[in-house]
């Protein structure tokens, strides 16, 4: 077979969709070779750039290397450049640096935020239809909140603390509720009261989310009036001023920080290539997806217009990006095996889904099952981890769940912050659960059934609890041995009795464990007689180290006040090491006790909330509250 080379113009969802196809495809075919020509060496996750924006992820989060993506692909060709023309006579893609032959070209160079001409919103306004667009808008919202936070002027104040995102489709509401996620720190970082800083999002529409059911558009907007959003439906907006915008019916808004997200159009880009377009600057496909113009070039994604199923043009999301360079690849081999381009596009839209900020969204799976918040937001995670398992990205379906997950800041995640790797305290959760298991079922012995300390008062021999020496013993220890039914060896006894007990479960089959130490040191066993110096001070410390050791469990479990209950799980163990009578195979309490002293509680804990409401309530009685100004009425 003569040799082939497919060209594919764009990184994006399409392009990188068919070029692992078709990689896998030709893998064993010498003959065809892959280009991919992208400006960028990078593939951006576009529908994750609201995160970027309001700095929910690192900035690098949803950057794929191209390399990474394919380098067990011999058979594609990476190319970092500008696109410029198509030289159809020649059959070359032509480049800023470079031209490509081709017999076959697959367009799918995207799409970009479309304005409609409004004036003020290129010099103004923020966009977020790239990468470079989520970093701006990120710098700018700190930026304008710092400044806020310093004003004293009411009216600038009220501008430079309102944001406006304009547009209630996917971008839109997506973006405005990872900014009211971000509000809380911000205001924290920046000394400010978090209800200063408001948002709106306005819609010329009647209603808002028109891509969604009702009922579900009705969920997301309850949701965000919950959370202190304006929704401002039936409003226009006709220009964009530094400090304002000027909607529709003739009033202005104030707001230093507006966000268009009311539309998209083919990228300028498309018009170089001498194709027919349609609206917004879409290029004209037949159901194979080919050019009208061109039955070699096929156009895919979001700068593609197929008036097969609707005069306006399939959807501009990943499924019809997806489905669209699904069509053409699979039309590309047959042309390379010498079959017909007879491959017809079929629309495929298993449902939508809609975030609202890191915790709660909207979904509408196959058109019957309606989700919302934690099943909703769970839905979005696995289709995007999807993406990565069907693009053969290990490495990055990996990364996802790092940085979606375990690496994010302010409970941004689906687990609010529970399984964030942030406090590095996960890890340690089964180690405090566990030990406070331990120490409930060491007592359960102790307060129930016949042999129960609160019932019975036993007395043990004493003729195991002896001195530490035997020659040269002291007082204490000769009185230990001489009278063995004393009211303080009686005492010291049944203390002791108490230790012997701890975690009888840990003998081995076969051998009994080796203790920690054979006997009482003699200073411990003055210690304890001085402490204990008869059976009803025995008993009552007795059951005082029992409720003691409840309560250390159950906070163990529970994850309340663990590093206190960590520090006194090492203290009781090494009292009870030094009592003579704990053992080696238990020795482990104390490495786990004080690993869970890391915070552990704060994941699946209740310290997660107690810590820092105490923090901040006692914070506050003793020190007050911090403000940005001081002695400024705009501050109170």
């Amino acid at each position: 077979m003569a040799q082939k080379n497919i060209v594919i113009v764009g990184a994006g969802f399409a392009g990188v969709y068919a070029t692992k196809r078709l990689a896998k495809h030709f893998k064993h075919d010498k003959d065809v070779t892959i280009t991919l020509i992208d400006r960028h060496s990078y593939f951006t996750y576009m529908t994750e750039l609201h995160e970027v924006a309001a700095n929910r992820v690192p900035q690098d989060a949803i950057q794929y290397d191209l390399q990474r993506l394919f380098c067990r692909r011999k058979n594609v060709k990476l190319v970092t450049d500008t696109v410029t023309t198509i030289d159809r006579e020649k059959k070359e893609v032509k480049t800023k640096h470079g031209a490509y032959p081709y017999d076959y070209v697959m367009l799918g160079i995207g799409s970009e935020p479309n304005d409609f001409g409004t004036p003020g919103v290129k010099e103004h306004g923020f966009t977020l239809g790239s990468w470079e667009h989520a970093i701006a808008l990120k710098k700018h919202v700190e930026d304008v909140v710092r400044r806020g936070a310093e004003e004293h002027d009411p009216a600038k104040r009220k501008a430079l603390l309102s944001i406006v995102v304009v547009g209630s489709g996917f971008t839109g509401t997506e973006t405005i509720g990872e900014l009211r996620d971000w509000r809380d720190s911000l205001a924290k970082e920046y000394k400010l009261d978090p209800e200063e800083i408001t948002f709106a999002l306005m819609e010329m529409a009647p209603t808002i989310m028109n891509m969604l059911d009702r009922s579900d558009a009705d969920k997301a907007e309850r949701y965000m009036l919950k959370r202190g959003i304006r929704v401002m439906k039936n409003t226009g907006v006709v220009g964009v001023h530094e400090d304002h915008v000027d909607l529709k019916d003739g009033s202005t808004y104030p707001t230093a920080t507006l966000i268009w997200t009311a539309g998209v159009k083919a990228t300028d880009q498309a018009a170089n290539f001498g194709l027919t377009q349609a609206r917004a600057g879409r290029i004209v496909v037949n159901s194979h997806m080919q050019s009208q113009d061109d039955p070699a070039i096929y156009v895919v994604g979001d700068v593609s217009f197929f008036a097969g199923n609707s005069d306006r043009g399939e959807p501009q999301i990943v499924q019809g990006a997806e489905a669209s360079a699904k069509t053409a690849l699979l039309n590309i081999e047959n042309q390379v095996a010498g079959k017909a381009a007879d491959v017809d596009y079929k629309a495929s839209y298993s449902g939508f889904m809609v975030s609202l900020g890191s915790r709660y969204g909207v979904a509408n799976i196959m058109g019957w099952l309606h989700l919302s918040g934690f099943f909703a937001m769970l839905m979005k995670h696995l289709v995007n981890m999807l993406y990565f398992l069907q693009t053969y990205s290990g490495y990055y379906f990996f990364q996802y769940l790092m940085h979606e997950f375990f690496r994010t800041h302010d409970d941004r995640n689906l687990m609010r912050g529970h399984i964030s790797r942030q406090g590095n305290v996960l890890w340690a959760v089964p180690a405090r659960i566990f030990l406070g298991l331990m120490w409930l079922v060491d007592c359960a012995g102790k307060i129930s059934g016949k042999e129960s300390w609160f019932i019975d008062k036993l007395r043990l021999p004493f003729d195991w609890l002896q001195p530490a020496t035997t020659s040269g013993a002291s007082a204490a220890g000769a009185d230990a041995t001489s009278a063995a039914s004393g009211a303080g060896a009686d005492a010291v006894a049944t203390t002791a009795k108490a230790v012997k007990s701890v975690f009888s479960l840990s003998y081995q089959y076969g051998k009994e464990p080796m203790m920690v130490f054979e006997k009482m040191p003699n200073w411990m066993y003055s210690i304890t007689k001085a402490m204990i110096p008869n059976q009803d001070v025995a008993f009552f410390m007795q059951k005082t180290m029992t409720v003691i050791e409840i309560l250390i469990g159950l906070a163990l479990v529970a994850g309340l006040f663990t590093w206190l209950s960590g520090a006194t799980s090492v203290m009781f163990t090494a009292i009870f090491c030094l009592s003579g009578m704990f053992y080696w195979v238990n020795i482990w309490m104390i490495p786990m006790a004080i690993a869970v002293m890391n915070g552990s509680g704060r994941a699946f804990g209740l310290d997660k909330w107690v810590l820092p409401y105490l923090q901040k309530t006692f914070g506050k009685w003793w020190y007050g509250k911090p403000k940005a100004l001081y002695g400024s009425d705009v501050a109170k």
